[in-house]
């Protein structure tokens, strides 16, 4: 009995694992491909970002509403189905033959994405007795290796054959893995209560967006969310071009750094116990300004550390704004933490789309400007806006990236 038990806990963590990495080995795998589609459809830095903003400008405009839908038909219900339909508009995007082919298909990811992991973490919160932060610990892992195996294979891959087969290979992982999750997940223990309409839901949003700490903290996770996508977006076509040349493959293996901040991320919890969600999140910011001065070089070294030293800084900021969130919403967490997955995610969609046109204006350094500017206006918001006291909270960051 306890041998059948063992094996159902781990099943259940397999799943929650396989969820995490479905849901992010998608959304930004087109990142070191950015050059190369560029070429491929005769596009500007500027224009190709399309490619990234249109999905998380859809995982924006869907993730405040996924959970209302997963507490209608349940966790499983919404995890699965979105985990499997998610092989269709990345398959079909492995065939687009046209700029806005590939935007639709893009598109159509972005919407699906969000059904696995708000409704995955909707799950392990009500559905682990026990070990619930090894459950949630366990789900930070998938998202991480499915953000880093999706922009290295799709890099691989396409260095190897071309970027259509790279897709193909990403819609057979997702269909693969949707499978799995369905045979895996457990059906949900607790019945959840229907509610009657979306009217209560929108009020508490309603009431979210009048509070100026909680409006602050969107703003934290929007300079999250841009600050990174900018930086991992664009420094693609500065290391394609000389004196660095990357290829694509070493474009894909770049992103090796964001293991190192998901290493370190633990440790945020720490701190901001230690010295509160304002002062880590300030310095967290300020390591990443640090980090992005150390990239405006022509040494490959210094670059990669640079943004070894950023990513880590972003994900610590953006542990300390997402436990922030769930201290500062006394009632209605849910609709708050919606909010701040939209917020984060538009932060996401500007911050692969504005640097374009400053890349224009004045190339790289133009874009890690822009960048420090906007989180130093976060970090005056955050200290203008946030209690200076000690405020707690459970740190739950998924893939940043």
């Amino acid at each position: 009995m306890i041998q059948n038990v063992r094996a159902g806990d781990a099943k259940r963590t397999a799943a929650v694992v396989l969820a995490g990495f479905c849901a992010f080995l998608d959304l930004y795998a087109p990142q070191p491909l950015l050059p190369n589609l560029a070429q491929a459809f005769h596009k500007t830095p500027a224009v190709i970002s399309q490619a990234i903003t249109v999905s998380t400008l859809a995982v924006a405009l869907a993730a405040p509403f996924v959970g209302v839908l997963s507490d209608r038909l349940g966790r499983k219900n919404v995890i699965v189905p979105a985990s499997l339909l998610l092989a269709i508009p990345t398959l079909l995007t492995a065939f687009s033959h046209t700029f806005s082919e590939l935007l639709v298909c893009r598109f159509l990811q972005g919407l699906l994405i969000p059904g696995i992991f708000v409704a995955t973490l909707a799950y392990i919160s009500e559905e682990w007795e026990q070990g619930a932060g090894s459950a949630v610990a366990a789900y930070v892992t998938g998202t991480v290796l499915g953000g880093f195996c999706g922009r290295t294979l799709s890099a691989v891959v396409t260095e190897v054959a071309n970027w259509h087969a790279a897709f193909l290979l990403l819609a057979i992982l997702n269909l693969a893995g949707g499978f799995a999750i369905w045979a895996w997940l457990p059906s949900a223990k607790i019945k959840l209560k229907r509610t009657d309409s979306g009217i209560s839901e929108l009020s508490q949003m309603l009431a979210h967006l009048r509070n100026p700490r909680l409006l602050a903290t969107y703003c934290a996770g929007f300079c999250v969310l841009f600050s990174l996508v900018a930086m991992f977006t664009y420094v693609n076509f500065y290391l394609d071009a000389p004196p660095f040349s990357f290829g694509t493959t070493a474009l894909g293996l770049l992103f090796v750094v964001y293991l190192v901040g998901a290493v370190i991320n633990p440790v945020a919890g720490k701190w901001i116990d230690r010295v509160g969600h304002k002062t880590t999140f300030s310095a967290a910011l300020s390591v990443c300004t640090v980090g992005g001065l150390m990239t405006l070089t022509h040494s490959a070294p210094l670059v990669i550390g640079g943004l070894a030293v950023f990513c880590t800084g972003v994900f610590i900021a953006q542990s300390s704004a997402t436990s922030y969130v769930g201290v500062i919403a006394t009632e209605a967490k849910a609709s708050a933490i919606g909010l701040y997955v939209m917020f984060y995610y538009l932060g996401g969609s500007v911050g692969a789309y504005l640097p374009g046109h400053f890349w224009g204006l004045g190339g790289w350094p133009a874009c890690v400007l822009l960048v420090i500017f906007a989180q130093l206006g976060t970090i005056a918001v955050a200290q203008r806006c946030w209690e200076p006291r000690r405020a707690f909270g459970v740190a739950v960051s998924g893939e940043t990236q």
